[in-house]
């Protein structure tokens, strides 16, 4: 169970988003230390994450920081691993302290039955060829092997590969994410909230009697997802408590405000 307010981020892809953008991250997750509520990190916080055995990527301190002071003052924070770092490991769940999920996650949120999952490979027909590539990378034998390449030629690589699929996650317009969710909304009983990533499209539709929202790509706009049990809102950070509310959907709407 994750309490409310629940603050859902995704898509920040530290590495390649600008300083500016990770500074405006640190100073959102420290914003929440000491306050009520919970924290998703909904996919892709890095464009890379590996764990070696006495090695880490650099330059992520000052996020991995905040997120375990975060951890330090009570804050649930629930990390689900998107296609850029599926690689999590002890150095994000015992030294950091989230809980490291990597799959669809369900539960309570919030006051929500929710189904929370970044979003890479959903879609039949678009992420045929991904899914077998998924299956490579993250076989154990295959992380193994990894582990023995050096670090600077393994981020190199990876570095490479990342550019490609960042640009081809939101191809569709984060149509096909939303038709996923509309199907789960309409099909299961069990379900109030659907949330992804991935598409890098902010999205927040009442569908069915639930919700699908997309909090959209922190490195494009800066855009979080706030869950309480009567709303679920989007908005913007812009350094304050709250940030710029961009849109709602309460509880049992039938619409949803348009998007400014």
């Amino acid at each position: 169970m994750l309490d409310a307010p629940c603050y859902v981020f995704s898509d920040a892809h530290l590495g390649t988003a600008s300083a500016e953008l990770e500074r405006g991250l640190v100073s959102f997750l420290r914003s929440r230390v000491g306050q009520p509520g919970s924290l998703i990190v909904n996919g892709d916080l890095f464009d890379f994450w590996f764990e070696w055995r006495h090695v880490e990527p650099r330059g992520h301190f000052r996020v991995l920081t905040a997120l375990a002071d975060l951890r330090d003052a009570g804050t649930h924070v629930l990390y689900v691993g998107g296609n850029h770092d599926c690689w999590g490991g002890d150095l994000l769940t015992r030294d950091v302290g989230v809980e490291f999920h990597l799959g669809p996650w369900s539960g309570e949120l919030g006051g929500w039955r929710a189904l929370v999952e970044h979003g890479d490979g959903l879609r039949e027909r678009e992420d045929r060829a991904y899914r077998r590539l998924r299956t490579v990378l993250r076989n154990r034998w295959a992380i193994r092997a990894f582990r023995w390449i050096h670090p600077d030629w393994s981020v190199r690589i990876a570095s490479g590969s990342s550019d490609v699929s960042r640009l081809r996650a939101a191809g569709d317009g984060g149509k096909g994410l939303e038709a996923i969710a509309t199907h789960h909304l309409t099909a299961r009983r069990d379900l109030d909230l659907v949330i992804f990533g991935h598409s890098h499209v902010p999205a927040l539709r009442a569908i069915g009697g639930g919700v699908y929202a997309n909090p959209g790509a922190w490195m494009d706009a800066q855009t979080f997802l706030v869950v309480a049990p009567g709303r679920v809102e989007l908005r913007r950070w812009t350094g304050s408590a709250q940030g710029d509310l961009l849109d709602v959907v309460d509880r049992g709407a039938e619409k949803a405000l348009p998007l400014p």
